[in-house]
């Protein structure tokens, strides 16, 4: 779905303009029932022909609105129905009381929500409307003996009582009013934060994969040149029995070079996202073992793996096991050695959930409020570059799940990693 991001001044015309139309119809049903009970107590000193007319006007106006909108556009269609209130309302008032009638207070009614949503010179404009229709009600009207006296055999008259309706509607439509433009534009700003913030995700995604692929070009001409170098020192050293311990360290030099060759890959192929990789139908409990199993003899054996043998989803499998493996790392350089760390999948409610738990040390809460930060780590330079927990990150949100931490000082992380859930089959 498109969204608008332009910004919230020129959108909140827009965004008030549909509720706006729909109120207007319970204040003109509102209008109609005041005029019908002024009526019953005037003793048909109110001229209903004449209160028609602008209600009539009012209400062919609204049906109109979204197709004004659509020519002139929002803002000019806002600010024009404003005045065309104001024009009504002095209209209505003239035929109804005039300047005695309580009602005039609603004239702050189109003014406030100008205030808000329009521009400076359509809020002013419409003030000094309100001001000359105000002041035209007292040379031109049709008084209503009703609204002529404050006070009548020493009780409240029905002025009074109209001046505080008035207060009450004046003060609800107000509040009713600037609240709804409050939320909507709240709403709109949060909906640009949060893309902005995921434009700028996508950015440091895209510079890291391009700042991989660049490592791993230039990279990988040294590389292949060390590893072919230290296969023939092993092989010469093997061959004129020079020492087996030159041997050995030609073979560790191969070993990790090797190691360097799939970093590269791996930080190459997270950056990119695994474009082209689509989902395959996996049992969950097969793909933990797999997961297991690509870990070294000491860590393997300190995985205790756990899902239902009837589990199964549609995944990528590659990336998925590449984000959890990261987890189960980071679980693992926060234990001490021979602790162990479990490994879960589970499914509830339509999401598809992995859980990593280990009992190691912990995070302090300024450190778990950062965790997923890019280039955030709290580990020795050479032990990384605070990069996994932040894909793994990406890869949630990408596939339209969530990453979350739960974690204890001296008590151990659990990282759950849930996904919108794809497939279940029955064993």
């Amino acid at each position: 779905m498109e969204r608008d991001l332009r910004p919230t001044s020129e959108l909140a015309p827009a965004l008030v303009l549909p509720w706006l139309q729909k109120l207007r119809y319970g204040i003109l049903a509102g209008e109609c029932i005041l005029i019908a009970i002024a009526f019953v107590f005037t003793r048909a000193e109110l001229r209903l022909v004449f209160v028609g007319i602008p209600l009539a006007c009012a209400l062919v106006s609204n049906l109109f609105l979204g197709s004004l909108a659509t020519v002139i556009g929002a803002r000019r269609a806002l600010g024009s129905v404003l005045v065309l209130d104001v024009i009504l309302l002095t209209a209505l008032l003239a035929f109804s009381g005039g300047p005695a009638n309580p009602f005039s207070l609603l004239y702050l009614v189109q003014i406030t929500l100008s205030a808000v949503v329009l521009s400076r010179m359509w809020t002013w404009s419409l003030g000094v409307l309100s001001i000359l229709g105000f002041g035209f009600l007292f040379f031109y009207h049709l008084p209503l003996l009703i609204f002529e006296g404050h006070h009548a055999g020493g009780n409240f008259s029905a002025h009074l009582i109209g001046m505080w309706v008035a207060f009450v509607t004046g003060a609800v439509l107000i509040s009713i009013l600037i609240s709804k433009v409050s939320q909507t534009l709240r709403s709109h700003e949060q909906e640009l934060l949060r893309l902005q913030s995921l434009v700028a995700r996508q950015e440091r995604v895209s510079s890291l994969a391009a700042l991989a692929a660049k490592a791993a070009h230039e990279m990988g001409t040294p590389l292949g040149t060390i590893a072919i170098v230290a296969k023939e020192l092993e092989r010469y050293a093997r061959d004129v029995e020079i020492n087996e311990h030159v041997s050995a360290e030609a073979k560790l030099i191969r070993s990790e070079v090797d190691r360097c060759g799939q970093i590269l890959r791996e930080m190459s192929s997270q950056g990119a996202e695994l474009a082209g990789e689509t989902a395959t139908l996996i049992a969950i409990d097969a793909f933990l073992q797999k997961l297991r199993e690509s870990f070294p003899e000491p860590q393997r054996n300190a995985i205790l793996v756990d899902a239902p043998p009837e589990l199964s989803a549609s995944l990528p499998i590659e990336t998925t096991r590449q984000v959890l493996s990261a987890l189960v790392k980071n679980a693992f350089e926060a234990s001490s050695t021979g602790q162990t760390v479990y490994v879960a999948g589970e499914a509830e409610s339509g999401v598809l959930r992995f859980i990593v738990k280990d009992s190691g040390i912990g995070m302090a809460p300024e450190v778990l409020d950062r965790i997923a930060e890019p280039f955030y780590s709290t580990k020795r330079p050479e032990r990384g570059m605070g990069l996994g927990t932040f894909l793994v990150r990406v890869f949630a949100e990408d596939m339209g799940g969530t990453l979350i931490f739960d974690s204890v000082v001296n008590q151990g992380t659990t990282a759950i990693l849930e996904l919108p859930f794809a497939s279940k089959t029955g064993a």
